[in-house]
């Protein structure tokens, strides 16, 4: 039985200023979710949660997400070992998108490429727009080959 529990959106101010949950997911069923380093604040991934993915995270305090390549409800490093564990969970203003603040197990790394962050690269911008994009963590956290093996990559193109 679930304990979490959606309200549902009456006013824009119950929506915004309430206390109420009563999240807002796109017409695919989803929202975005971004998660960051609960010590370091450094931004690890955008992910994507139906209400299950949402549901489960809140519950269990271990985050869980939807694959929008694959389909499915994924519990982040049920494969790698590599679990997000909630610190704290909040939903922005109009409770369309969810920000959660994680610690990682093992070696802290969140990118399914075995890069710490997913966003190990900066894209150049201004006088640099146009230039190569580049690589602002020196050496992969973990192999993935060693790591994932065979198991299917959850950001399958």
């Amino acid at each position: 039985m679930n304990k979490v529990k959606f309200g549902s959106r009456e006013t824009v101010e119950q929506i915004e200023e309430g206390y109420e949950l009563a999240p807002k997911f796109g017409s695919d069923g989803l929202m975005p979710c971004i998660t960051s380093d609960a010590r370091s604040g450094e931004v690890l991934m955008l992910g994507w949660m139906n209400a299950e993915a949402l549901r489960r995270t809140l519950e269990s305090g271990e985050a869980h997400y939807f694959s929008r390549a694959r389909q499915v409800l994924w519990h982040k490093g049920a494969t790698s070992g590599l679990v997000q564990n909630v610190v704290e969970a909040r939903i922005d203003d109009d409770q369309d998108a969810i920000w959660l603040r994680v610690e990682v197990s093992g070696s802290g790394a969140s990118c399914h490429v075995g890069y710490r962050s997913c966003f190990y690269r900066a894209v150049p911008v201004g006088q640099e727009a146009g230039q190569s994009l580049k690589y602002l963590e020196d050496a992969k956290t973990f192999d993935p080959d060693e790591v994932y093996g065979d198991a299917p990559n959850p950001t399958q193109l």
